[in-house]
């Protein structure tokens, strides 16, 4: 099977309402990335020093050789910056959820007594602060054992979340599936928490950030003063909360870094964004364990139908009869790149309408000429598929008085008569009046408009009876 996995569709066009605590239009996650001590350093065992997320221009990793300007800057972030963030976040009764990298948590003890007391979530950030794409699935899954187990021995309880960061194709499935975590954040895909399959496992996700991150004072683009990050952190704030206000409150994740916010020039546009923040009502600032578990109970997870997980039994089985009497229209869908998109009434219709559009002209008019006729003897013999029975049912066509039914006769006979197929409408947009002024209506039109009008209604019944059947 060709199969898909991103998904490219999320909540589309209606998402959930996140219900916050109190009615909150906006909820804020203040993310602190505690990474001092795990970065890449020959004192750590690893074959270069660190290269990423310094103020140091156009850093690269220098192999073999300590890089002291580069550790200097990292000790910064675990002697001064984080003692600089720890004095404001506390000072305003703010919570914040750690990343903590567990090797740099076994080095730093005061700070993560200091985190503890604060009742701040420390959160996993992995094993070391190094890029985990080329690692072999085998040794990735390892580090994720270790790391649960040291940042256990530090902590002194496991951690409920997981943030990788420098992440690999795997690194979230293999995170899921040790069954640990109440929440991982390695995508960036959302503005507010979602769930994926693993397996067995059903794994929530709450989406972080690398646009609102103070590690844009260390990228290009990026930051440069205090005062950019605070404009572009309200910004999003301001557009984030009026949709709160709206009726569709969303959550606002805020990266940042001990080394590079935690310098005073840059401090500073924090303090003014919170001022900003905490002026509005109905804002919770909230650690990501605490919008986890308001999301699982609010929206716990079910698990739905599939069409692009189905074998092709299973598919024809369930979908085979959407176009009338025609399998081959489903056999030909399942053989398509088929994806989360199509687990939905309108992207399997999709699915199904381009097979249907690009099949021959003779096996489109085959489809049409599959469909009964409206009232038409086969109901009378009441040997229709239960769909056209339920479908012509809903506008009444199984209640006509004599006359009308006599009425729909003469025009099906005159219309097939004409066009050389039945007509076709779709039954459940219409009541049994504008069936008929659309019965009169077409039977005037040329055979190539009513092909093609007839081949968009098929379409349109098969979105219809999808929707039945699919969210």
């Amino acid at each position: 099977m060709k199969r898909y996995p991103r998904n490219l569709t999320g909540y589309g066009a209606t998402p959930p309402n996140a219900a916050w605590p109190n009615g909150a239009k906006l909820a804020i996650s203040l993310v602190l990335n505690y990474e001092e001590g795990g970065e890449n350093c020959l004192l750590h065992g690893d074959a270069a020093s660190e290269g990423f997320l310094s103020d140091i221009p156009g850093a690269a990793p220098w192999p073999g050789q300590r890089h002291w300007n580069m550790e200097s800057i990292y000790d910064y972030g675990a002697r001064a910056g984080f003692w600089r963030l720890h004095r404001l976040f506390t000072a305003r009764n703010l919570p914040v959820t750690i990343y903590g990298v567990a090797t740099a948590l076994a080095r730093n003890p005061a700070q993560v007594a200091a985190m503890k007391e604060a009742e701040w979530e420390i959160a996993s950030h992995g094993l070391k602060w190094v890029e985990h794409r080329d690692m072999p699935e085998a040794e990735e899954r390892a580090a994720i054992a270790e790391t649960i187990r040291l940042h256990t021995e530090v902590v002194g309880a496991r951690p409920r979340g997981w943030y990788t960061g420098r992440a690999s194709i795997n690194t979230v499935r293999l995170a899921a599936e040790t069954g640990q975590f109440d929440w991982i954040s390695d995508t960036y895909d959302d503005d507010l928490p979602h769930w994926m399959e693993f397996g067995p496992r059903d794994q929530l996700i709450l989406p972080y950030t690398l646009e609102a991150n103070d590690m844009r004072f260390a990228t290009s683009p990026g930051w440069v003063t205090g005062a950019d990050f605070e404009s572009y952190l309200k910004d999003a704030f301001d557009v984030l909360y009026a949709e709160g206000e709206a009726g569709a409150p969303k959550m606002l994740s805020i990266g940042l870094h001990c080394r590079l916010i935690g310098r005073p020039g840059k401090i500073a546009g924090l303090m003014r964004f919170l001022d900003h923040a905490q002026a509005h009502e109905g804002v919770w600032f909230a650690r990501r364990i605490d919008i986890a578990q308001h999301w699982a109970k609010t929206y716990p997870h079910q698990r739905l139908t599939r069409p692009s997980q189905m074998d092709k039994p299973d598919f024809m089985s369930r979908f085979g009869g959407i176009y009338e009497h025609s399998e081959w229209v489903a056999e030909r869908a399942h053989d398509l790149e088929l994806g989360p998109a199509h687990d939905s009434a309108i992207g399997l219709a999709n699915a199904l309408a381009r097979v249907f559009r690009s099949a021959p002209r003779d096996d489109r008019m085959a489809v049409l000429r599959a469909h009964p006729d409206l009232a038409g003897k086969l109901a009378i013999a009441k040997r229709l598929t239960a769909e056209s029975t339920q479908e012509q049912a809903s506008a009444g066509l199984d209640a006509l008085t004599d006359d009308e039914r006599a009425h729909f006769q003469g025009l099906n006979t005159a219309y097939v008569d004409k066009h050389g197929f039945p007509f076709i409408i779709a039954v459940r947009d219409n009541t049994k009046a504008t069936i008929l002024s659309a019965f009169q209506t077409r039977l005037a039109n040329d055979t190539e408009t009513e092909f093609a009008t007839a081949c968009r209604q098929v379409e349109r019944i098969a979105e219809l009876r999808l929707k039945e059947i699919l969210p």
